[in-house]
């Protein structure tokens, strides 16, 4: 009976976990040969400004997702606010809340080793007074082990963006069209065209001189999107605002092609993930049901 017990147990012991090893276990693995890359820190990103160099984005909001884009060398990972959407099945980015995109950017930071991890700030958590928003920044930083914070608006809140950095918190400006302001603007419209292009230049200085480290652009055309770049020493990342920004930025689930539907003007897909996840669990489920999974070489 010792023997059967002792075999038993050695047995189990080569069977890999059922649902996952935790974030990074595998990415280590794979790395272990190699010299592990600097973290990317906001001094990198201001430098690629000062080179004429370009760094790239994208949205996460779990460990996979985190872990395969650090390793590709993607330099910003974005827990945005469009989690709402894109996570909790909401329509717009309104309703999620501080609570809600916490433990979502706890496991985005944990499991990538060296992207620059940066937490939206979601509507109605920095609005009130700059002591709120210093507030929501540090639980990010805090609690969500977060590197950054992305709010949203233009020169009206250059006073909360200084009073946040002279707390500790690094601020990524949102300015151009701004989705929680989406009643307000209209809807999904383009910003910044003709005379209101000036405007948007405005908003970046203040935004920059107040301490905003970079200033992201939605939705504004090329044009006013390279003058702001000229207009402000700090590296500018663009979504719809063309290519002579800093950084681009897309939600992955639009990059890879996970989401159905009619794509934005300024999405280019990558791989199309919907069709190849739909094709696999259709083969898995008459799999099922024709009695062929699980066979043999899957059973104990």
């Amino acid at each position: 009976m010792a023997s059967s017990n002792s075999s038993d147990s050695s047995m189990s012991a080569d069977v890999p976990a059922p649902y996952g090893s935790g974030p990074g276990q595998a990415a280590a693995a794979e790395a272990a040969p190699q010299r592990k890359p600097p973290k990317v820190r906001i001094h990198h990103l201001q430098q690629a400004k000062r080179d004429g160099t370009k760094f790239a984005m994208l949205t996460a909001y779990e460990q996979y997702t985190a872990e395969i884009f650090d390793a590709a060398g993607i330099e910003v990972l974005l827990v945005g606010d469009s989690a709402s959407n894109n996570v909790f099945g909401n329509e717009t980015s309104l309703p999620v809340t501080v609570d809600e995109l916490l433990p979502l950017c706890r496991a985005v930071a944990r499991s990538a080793k060296r992207a620059l991890i940066v937490a939206d700030l979601p509507f109605g958590s920095y609005e009130v007074s700059a002591e709120q928003a210093v507030g929501a920044g540090v639980r990010f930083l805090k609690e969500g082990l977060a590197h950054a914070v992305k709010i949203e608006g233009g020169a009206y809140y250059a006073p909360t963006v200084k009073a946040m950095v002279q707390a500790g918190i690094p601020v990524m400006a949102h300015i151009g069209f701004t989705p929680q302001s989406e009643h307000a603007l209209g809807g999904y419209r383009v910003q910044g065209r003709g005379d209101d292009a000036q405007r948007l230049i405005d908003d970046a200085v203040a935004l920059a001189e107040a301490g905003a480290f970079c200033v992201l652009m939605e939705m504004v055309p090329a044009g006013t999107a390279a003058a702001v770049d000229a207009a402000v020493p700090v590296p500018t990342v663009g979504i719809g605002a063309g290519k002579e920004t800093t950084g681009q930025v897309l939600v992955w689930q639009d990059m890879a092609g996970l989401r159905g539907g009619r794509m934005a003007k300024f999405v280019k897909q990558y791989a199309d993930l919907r069709s190849t996840l739909l094709d696999a669990a259709t083969q898995y489920g008459e799999d099922v049901r024709s009695g062929q999974f699980p066979g043999p070489e899957h059973s104990f």
